[in-house]
């Protein structure tokens, strides 16, 4: 088997970077015909196509994303060699791409991602957008995992995969009082000043079917979509908060709130979405690996 033609890489390393045939033969000072057929080599070589060519446009493939990871590792491994005969600095870096859902608890992303912050040689993109928008960016190879509060159904078409990470316990929460008189739950919610998840949350759909079945009639002060606002507002409400535990844990800590009642049986659970891939990032393996006390399981 023929050795890769590094030569052939390089080639195919302009074009991915510049997005433009035109560009990349312009900057290597060759033919764009030329250029075309080192490509076209390099793509026989690997048995897989690179870029999806429509409409005058080139986007990588699948396998064209870990080839260009890989010719970024080789070129820059490269440089480092140079940097480190000549007593330059240099830094080699993996990188994990990470989308969240815009309404999810930051706290938790925080637990979740804490292990890899401080690894050196690692970088981590971080972005927030709909659950709609990111799923778009996963689909297209532009992110590696989506953070969601739900679980993405697979179909023919993508196959997603929905891994059940976390499960975290709810409560009903408020700023401390002078009474002593124990809560009741449900019965002590009747009347009482609400702020809620919204009611297209699954957490919110559970908590309404336990007050209907109990006849309980809360006063409904807020519905909060975005899990950072709720814990906000529950600091400066005076009545009380159903939120999960993760999203309020420092205010607990502090005292700024307290705990009136955990909610048996209710939780909120926290997915990590990827997409069937041939090729996956190494780095999603370790992300989804089974911490103490973490359930963890996949969902379709």
């Amino acid at each position: 088997m023929a050795s890769l033609n590094y030569h052939h890489l390089r080639y195919f390393w302009v074009i991915a970077h510049e997005q433009s045939l035109t560009r990349a033969a312009k900057r290597l000072h060759v033919s764009q015909s030329a250029l075309s057929i080192q490509l076209r080599k390099l793509e026989e070589r690997l048995g897989h196509p690179l870029f999806d060519r429509r409409n005058r446009r080139l986007s990588l493939t699948e396998a064209g994303k870990v080839t260009l990871d890989y010719a970024d590792t080789i070129f820059e491994a490269g440089e480092e060699l140079v940097g480190t005969l000549q007593d330059r600095p240099t830094d080699r870096r993996q990188v994990l791409r990470v989308g969240a859902v815009a309404t999810l608890s930051r706290n938790f992303q925080l637990s979740l991602l804490r292990p890899l912050l401080s690894r050196a040689g690692l970088e981590l993109v971080l972005r927030s957008a709909s659950l709609r928008d990111l799923l778009g960016q996963l689909r297209a190879h532009a992110l590696d995992v989506v953070l969601s509060t739900q679980a993405v159904k697979r179909d023919a078409e993508t196959p997603w995969h929905s891994h059940l990470i976390d499960e975290q316990p709810v409560s009903l929460v408020s700023r401390p009082t002078k009474s002593r008189r124990k809560f009741q739950f449900p019965e002590d919610l009747q009347g009482q000043p609400l702020l809620l998840p919204s009611l297209d949350s699954e957490l919110r759909h559970s908590f309404d079917l336990r007050l209907e079945a109990a006849g309980i009639r809360p006063q409904v002060a807020a519905e909060v979509d975005d899990m950072a606002m709720l814990r906000l507002l529950a600091r400066e409400h005076a009545g009380m908060t159903l939120v999960p535990r993760i999203v309020v844990q420092d205010e607990l800590r502090s005292g700024a709130l307290v705990e009136r009642h955990r909610i048996a049986g209710l939780h909120e659970p926290f997915y990590a979405v990827t997409l069937a891939r041939r090729f996956p990032n190494d780095l999603i393996r370790e992300l989804l690996a089974k911490p103490p006390g973490r359930t963890q399981r996949s969902r379709v």
